[in-house]
């Protein structure tokens, strides 16, 4: 037994043994890497979709904003609910600082 242990593998074997473990690391590291990208790109295409839906919202919201801040709506508020107007000039009263 202990001379079957005992032989040499030739030189030529041993560097193909660590050629071959080379491109099997490799191998594997070029699949991870694949993975490990599409995956990176699923997140990205998630992200730029909630990205889309906030700036649509955002849009919605600036248009309401101008909408709820309109002279003409303000104006109408104002006489309507708060029974303002426009004074006369005899009832303007000019105070000095």
């Amino acid at each position: 037994m202990s001379t079957l242990f005992a032989k040499k593998l030739p030189t030529g074997s041993f560097v193909m043994l660590v050629l071959f473990l080379a491109v099997l690391l490799s191998a594997v590291a070029v699949a991870y890497s694949a993975h490990w990208n599409r995956q990176l790109l699923n997140t990205l295409y998630a992200e730029m979709s909630v990205r889309d839906k906030a700036q649509a919202e955002w849009g919605r919201l600036l248009l309401e904003q101008s909408t709820w801040t309109a002279h003409s709506r303000i104006e109408t508020l104002a006489s309507e609910q708060l029974k303002m107007r426009i004074p006369e000039p005899e009832e303007i009263k000019m105070v000095s600082p």
